[in-house]
């Protein structure tokens, strides 16, 4: 069992927070363990809830088609959110709860080891981006360490508001030059590292 099943597990059956007892199922997350994109929503919403999977809904067909229009697929990215379980129709989360789940955010985060995080909740973008707002910092790449951080509006607020679709579609078009920028970077750091001394012969 890997440790990121391990930890589903506990997600599962957590009861920090008094989320616990209202929800149908936590929903931990999903995606592949090397992805080198990860996706961080707000909280389950009512389908989430009921499949115990992230993005079901609506927004969840906008991001398909989001990923489609730069060459990817859902199964290429991981996606979770700040909190597991889903709050009484859909409030806010409160401090308590993102408290409660903070450590299974920043496990996710630690095993995945993405190159690129994209925030796409205020409450996911304060943890890098405290006292900004989504309307004046999105599409704009933060690095942070070895992480680049990419604050995008929610798929959601785009079935809401028409206008910020295409705001979408051009976020998103960003993400492959910056994928790309950070292999070169990459390479560049391996091709300047010290070769190692070579062994001498001993006869």
């Amino acid at each position: 069992m890997s440790e990121l099943t391990q930890l589903y597990d506990q997600i599962r059956v957590c009861q920090k927070c008094d989320l616990s007892k209202g929800r149908t199922n936590a929903v931990p997350g999903e995606g592949p363990e090397n992805s080198e994109i990860m996706m961080i929503g707000e909280a389950p919403g009512f389908y989430e809830d009921r499949e115990g999977r992230p993005f079901v809904g609506a927004s969840g067909k906008f991001l398909d088609e989001l990923l489609a229009g730069i060459q990817l697929k859902r199964d290429q990215i991981y996606i979770c959110n700040v909190i597991k379980c889903r709050p009484p129709q859909n409030r806010d989360p409160q401090p308590e709860e993102m408290d409660a789940c903070k450590p299974y955010l920043d496990r996710q985060i630690d095993l995945i080891k993405p190159k690129i995080i994209i925030t796409i909740s205020r409450f996911a973008m304060a943890r890098w981006f405290a006292d900004k707002k989504i309307g004046e910092i999105h599409g704009k790449p933060k690095k942070i360490g070895n992480l680049v951080v990419l604050p995008m509006y929610h798929p959601a607020a785009a079935l809401h508001q028409p206008s910020l679709k295409k705001v979408l579609q051009e976020d998103f078009g960003k993400i492959p030059q910056i994928l790309k920028e950070m292999a070169n970077l990459q390479e560049e750091q391996e091709q300047k590292k010290p070769e190692p001394p070579q062994q001498l012969s001993m006869f």
